[in-house]
């Protein structure tokens, strides 16, 4: 069906409704997957979905101006496969939709179980006389099955378009990207957090072993890569910035060659002994692209007194001549509560920015320890983890996370789903950037990419937005590749040129 025709008024719909029908509620303002989520959920509960759009003259005077029209958001939705019609609430309340087609389903978002409008509140004593309201924000997942429904090429190219387009609405050019990165060589930046050496191995499937149920495979070639915060460090000083590096390492041969990569790097680099642990050595056996299981050899306790007490000195002897410091916590102990607090004392004190990122896939942590910081960028689940919360919506879970952490942005990764940019609590100013590949050969240090392009960014005088979709041009060229390799300046310019073009 042709969208305008999925658009209706009410006068059309009431007369034209079957029995079996959900109804969706909201402003829809800029369409991302947590949305769809909302959608495909209330879709699953009935044969047909109609979806009601607040009206432009309903929108409050003090938001209005960060909504699009309310055509271009019913076009939005009606773009959207499992909706069925989209009416505009031009002078009419939910509750006179509600009266007039007599749905099945009333799905509101879950922010509406404990704020409700009085209009909210008369639509929903009407459903409950025939029918049912369901609150939900649709599944929480954090894979993707649109390979299911569609092939990479085509999912590619429409992401590409997308990305096109949310450039282009926002006067985002290549020249605009090209002027920021420019700028990348004036910036001088500091990362501390746990080092970490990634080794690929590359093996030979052989069957399953004649004396148990074990897969057998036959080792070809290994590979190692630096990982974790170095490799932070790495795409910082690759991109053109200054960089400063801080971390604990072990007193083995791992950290010896480390310190040799980073130099040759050209990194400022401090790497603290810590007898008491190994540096943390990951290995990945693989067959072809096809990660098969990982061993690592680690320690994650918390760095001594006196190690903490040696970073701390010697962060504040760096403090003053910096724009910014990336927090890259892997929870393997460098980033402790003291350590933290200071960081957070010297940017007040020189007025510098800072950009948190914590992984804890396999270790447990709470982005909210990163308080009053410029950028945080948790997955959706460690944004969850955080809230203690798996069931309202992702708009509601950022909001209350830039709430509890007094951050000025953040960015909810969504793995296969890309991100989404939120600037401020509650200011309806948020955007979703598509991955660029459906396809990635590894996954495998993505986040670092993404978290070095946007801090590089932001400090060098770019907006949100305009570091949003460099950092989603630099994924892009992590995923294609296996292994942690820092990304230049020279080949980002090159794909955003690639992508615009």
């Amino acid at each position: 069906m042709n969208i305008t025709n999925k658009i209706v008024t009410l006068d059309a719909i009431r007369f034209n409704v079957t029995k079996d029908v959900a109804v969706c509620y909201g402003h829809f303002n800029l369409i991302h997957p947590g949305h769809l989520r909302y959608l495909r959920h209330a879709k699953t509960l009935a044969n047909k979905l109609i979806v009601a759009i607040v009206s432009d003259k309903d929108l409050g005077k003090n938001t209005k101006e960060h909504y699009f029209h309310e055509k271009e958001r019913a076009e939005s939705i009606a773009n959207i496969e499992c909706v069925d019609n989209v009416v505009i609430l031009n002078n009419n309340s939910l509750n006179e939709l509600i009266s007039s087609i007599k749905p099945n389903f009333l799905v509101l978002g879950r922010e509406f179980e404990s704020r409700k409008t009085k209009d909210i509140q008369l639509a929903i004593n009407t459903v409950n006389k025939q029918g049912r309201v369901v609150f939900h924000a649709g599944e929480t997942h954090y894979a993707t099955t649109q390979l299911l429904r569609d092939n990479v090429s085509h999912i590619d190219h429409n992401n590409i378009v997308k990305f096109k387009n949310i450039c282009e609405s926002n006067k985002i050019t290549c020249d605009t990207l090209h002027g920021k990165i420019s700028n990348f060589s004036n910036t001088k930046l500091l990362v501390i957090g746990d080092t970490i050496v990634d080794n690929y191995v590359a093996c030979d499937p052989v069957g399953i072993s004649a004396e148990a149920p074990v897969l057998v495979v036959k080792e070809l070639e290994n590979r190692e890569f630096i990982g974790g915060a170095a490799i932070v460090a790495s795409h910082v000083r690759a991109l053109g910035a200054k960089c400063h590096y801080i971390s604990a390492v072990g007193d083995d041969s791992i950290s010896n060659s480390v310190k040799e990569v980073l130099t040759n790097r050209d990194i400022d680099t401090n790497l603290i002994v810590d007898t008491s642990r190994p540096t943390t050595y990951k290995t990945r056996y693989m067959v072809d692209s096809q990660k098969l299981f990982r061993v690592s050899r680690i320690k994650d306790h918390k760095i001594s007194n006196k190690i903490e007490i040696e970073i701390i000195k010697k962060l504040n002897e760096l403090a003053p001549d910096i724009d910014g410091i990336l927090v890259s916590d892997f929870l393997y102990g460098v980033i402790t509560p003291n350590i933290l607090t200071e960081i957070s004392h010297l940017a007040k004190k020189f007025n510098f920015k800072l950009f948190g990122d914590l992984q804890c896939s396999s270790q447990f942590g709470k982005i909210t320890k990163f308080n009053k910081f410029d950028l945080i960028t948790p997955t959706e689940k460690e944004a969850r983890i955080a809230l203690d919360d798996n069931e309202n919506g992702i708009e509601w879970v950022a909001n209350k996370l830039l709430e509890n952490t007094s951050s000025k942005n953040l960015l909810m990764k969504l793995g296969p789903d890309g991100f989404i940019a939120y600037s401020g609590i509650n200011s309806g100013k948020r955007q979703n950037f598509p991955p660029l590949t459906a396809n990635p050969v590894d996954v495998t240090g993505a986040g670092d990419s993404l978290f070095a392009a946007m801090s590089v960014s932001l400090s060098s005088g770019a907006n949100l937005l305009e570091a949003s979709a460099i950092g989603t041009c630099m994924a892009y060229l992590a995923v294609k590749r296996i292994g942690n390799i820092p990304i230049t300046k020279e080949q980002l310019e090159n794909s955003i040129i690639e992508m615009l073009s």
